[in-house]
This record gives structure tokens, C-alpha cells and sequence, in this order.
């Protein structure tokens, strides 16, 4: 659709087709996200925690084999909870709501990603930002969840947005979006209330939390943009380290070393 920017990306990558081979304990939810050859995974030490670690992982021959240190990152004020993503919904845990300050947790889709610069290094495709465009973070919207230019979507409730794509115009040149990408959690707004603008994006400082996202170091950021690679199909995955291991080998996600 011409009426928001990130329409033919989001709609390209929001379907993970199954491979052919899976391991024996993988169950068939796992076939949502068995093409992937690349996952990016973040494990806090429970529900409560705001801080966590993000390893990368590449599949080989059916292995998963860790690639580069593990780094720190931050997540929502008020923890995690289970999101809308590859998996099937889940509530044996707390679950994700509109402004809960939760970041999302489950497998997810990775859709652009973003920038105030006209381009970046990065095997996504990249959209830069530029002042009219706008998350859109209001249930009532048509547009809920999805990024669009103010200057060419005409709707109700667009103006009652607070996610301005160009942070550093809006809010005082806070760098915070200067580099990340889209973690695609309740795609298009399907769930009202079900929440919103899931990124990875920049921190504003060390052990800062965000209302949602997942936030990292600069550095840390143009390794993994640099990494990913839209044609190897890579996909998010956040769990809390015991929801981590009680998955681990029926969801065919990675072992991590102690």
C-alpha cells in the first residue's frame, strides 16, 4: 500500500515458510521460524529484569553456532511479558499490553530498519527517516502499530501520536533512533491494546530502560545491522533465561553455554 513506508517490507518478511528439516524435538510450532539462518537472541534473568544479554547465532547444517561476544542490553521499565509473534499466543506468564513498559517476549519477525541517515551498513532493507514520519501508537487508529508520513496519511488520530521516527527534530536531538530496526510484534495492530513501535534501537545511556523496545550501545548496534542479513530470514527471540531452557529444544533455539 502507498499510504505508510514500511507496508511492502513489513508485508515481504511478516511469513517465515518451514523447511524441510527439523530436528527430531523440534516441535511444529518451531516450523514458523525453521528457515532462519540467523537469530538474535536476548535473555533477561526473569519477568521483573530490565537488563539482559543478546548473543547472535547463524545456523549451520542444522547446528546453531554462536557468532561474536555477547553484549548487554535493556529492555522495558517493567520487564517482559509475552508478545504476538511466530509462536502461538501464550499467557502462562504476564502478557503484553498497550503502555505496560514491557518489552515483548517471544520469536518475532524482523521487519526495515531505520535511520536519520540516507543509508547505513546493513543486509535489511533500510528506510530512512525523515520529520513526518510517526509510529503510530494509538489503539483507536486505523494505522495502529505501523509507521507512516504524517504528510501524506490523512486520518483521525495520527496528530495524538508520541512515537516520532525523527527523535532528534522532535525531542530535543535525542539520538536514541538514530540506528535500529523493526521487531515485528502484532503485526499491522491486529490486537488493539496489544501493543506498539517494538524496536531495537539505541540507548540513551548505559542500564537505561525503555517503554518497550530493546536498547543498546552504538557499537553493539552496527554489529548487529552490519550482520543481519534480510535473505538469511533472521528472527528476535526474547525469553527469560527458565522460559529459555523449558523451550530450547522443542522451539530448535540455541544452546547457550553457561
Amino acid at each position: 500500500m502507498p499510504t505508510y513506508r514500511f507496508a511492502a517490507a513489513l508485508l515481504a518478511m511478516s511469513t517465515l515458510t518451514a523447511c524441510a528439516h527439523m530436528p527430531a524435538s523440534a516441535s511444529s510450532e518451531a516450523s514458523h521460524w525453521a528457515n532462519a539462518a540467523q537469530m538474535v537472541v536476548v535473555t533477561p534473568a526473569n519477568w521483573e529484569a530490565t537488563s539482559a544479554t543478546l548473543r547472535r547465532f547463524e545456523r549451520h547444517d542444522q547446528h546453531w553456532q554462536q557468532v561474536g561476544s555477547a553484549v548487554s542490553v535493556t529492555l522495558g521499565r517493567t520487564g517482559s511479558a509475552w508478545g504476538m509473534g511466530l509462536n502461538a499466543t501464550r499467557n502462562d506468564g504476564p502478557v503484553k499490553r498497550e503502555g505496560d513498559g514491557k518489552s515483548p517476549a517471544g520469536v518475532f519477525a524482523l521487519g526495515s530498519a531505520f535511520g536519520y541517515a540516507e543509508r547505513i551498513a546493513t543486509g535489511l532493507h533500510y528506510q530512512p527517516m525523515t520529520t513526518n514520519d510517526w509510529c503510530i501508537d494509538v489503539p483507536a487508529s486505523n494505522y495502529y502499530n505501523q509507521i507512516i508520513d504524517r504528510s501524506v496519511v490523512k486520518a483521525p488520530y495520527l496528530d495524538q501520536s508520541s512515537e516520532p521516527m525523527r527523535r532528534d527534530l522532535h525531542e530535543n536531538g535525542d539520538q536514541r533512533y538514530r540506528e535500529g530496526f523493526v521487531i515485528q510484534h502484532n503485526v499491522d495492530g491486529k490486537a488493539r491494546q496489544g501493543g506498539s513501535c517494538i524496536f531495537a534501537h539505541l540507548w540513551k545511556a548505559p542500564g537505561e530502560t525503555t517503554a518497550g523496545c530493546t536498547a543498546m550501545a552504538p557499537e553493539s548496534m552496527d554489529t548487529l545491522l552490519a550482520w543481519l542479513d534480510e535473505k538469511r530470514h533472521p528472527v528476535f527471540v526474547l525469553l527469560p533465561t527458565p522460559q529459555y531452557s523449558a523451550l530450547q529444544a522443542s522451539w530448535a533455539l540455541p544452546e547457550i553455554a553457561p
